[in-house]
């Protein structure tokens, strides 16, 4: 049987991981003491830590085959350590950038699981996580930008921009694999109006899978998902913490909202 592998950026909720037989690999979360006390910071894996889990889950495939989904390459080293580590393997392993994070990542692990689990092949397995990957779309409310630009993830000039327009709680979307401001609002309330814009003018009235990950506000988050609800009847909702692989980067108060759309 096919083996699903991706990383703790896909937030999966340990339920769903023992459910589907997904393997996942968590990424590193390291503390540092610098000026402001101790901060946290995350680094890829590396293509030796790949390889050796590789050759254990091709194993218990009984050599059908593993496929990898990992976090954006344009987000971390991840990803080319992956492509280096299967190449130990050649045909057997096949890797996906999957240009994006959290749930939206999530969706795509499961969609291949699923199909592993009935028995489908590597390429059958493939074609559904990219099918996947391609309706996805993943958004983030920031309640501050503060982390996001100090780990990087955010350019200098896009928190340069979010301040002179006073953008305190800007909407951040995975775009082409990087992080990219979509809406310039200062106030959750119209941050989450503006979201649920984003997210309904998407779906164009069909059904869609949404998961809201929250980073300690899970109040707001719950909020957030009875408007998505309101504005998307028929799709199914996951309400799901923040991994912390995530978290270090976007911040307190963070969510996330990864949408598949039909």
């Amino acid at each position: 049987m096919i083996r699903v592998v991706t990383d703790s950026a896909a937030g999966l909720p340990a339920d769903i991981v023992e459910e589907l037989g997904i393997c996942v690999v968590d990424l590193h979360v390291m503390e540092s003491h610098g000026k402001d006390g101790a901060e946290l910071s995350t680094s890829g894996l590396t293509a030796l830590e790949l390889a050796a889990l590789y050759g254990r889950q091709m194993e218990r495939s009984g050599d059908d085959g593993v496929l990898a989904i990992h976090l954006s390459k344009e987000l971390s080293s991840t990803w080319s350590a992956a492509v280096t580590a299967s190449g130990v393997f050649p045909d057997t392993v096949r890797v996906i950038d999957s240009g994006t994070a959290g749930m939206a990542m999530g969706a795509a692990a499961m969609a291949a699981a699923k199909l592993a689990q009935e028995g489908a092949s590597l390429d059958e397995c493939y074609a559904a996580a990219i099918n996947t990957l391609e309706r996805g779309h993943t958004l983030v409310y920031l309640s501050s930008t503060e982390e996001l630009r100090r780990s990087g993830r955010m350019s200098a000039a896009t928190a340069m921009l979010s301040t002179a327009l006073l953008a305190t709680k800007p909407i951040m979307a995975i775009q082409g694999g990087k992080l990219e401001m979509v809406g310039k609002t200062r106030t959750q309330t119209k941050a989450f109006t503006k979201l649920v814009d984003l997210v309904a003018s998407r779906a164009e009235g069909k059904p869609a899978f949404i998961a809201v990950q929250y980073n300690e506000d899970k109040v707001s988050a719950r909020r957030l998902e009875d408007l998505l609800r309101l504005a998307l009847p028929d799709s199914s909702f996951m309400l799901v913490p923040l991994t912390d692989v995530l978290a270090v980067h976007v911040g307190p108060g963070a969510i996330g909202v990864s949408a598949v759309f039909s």
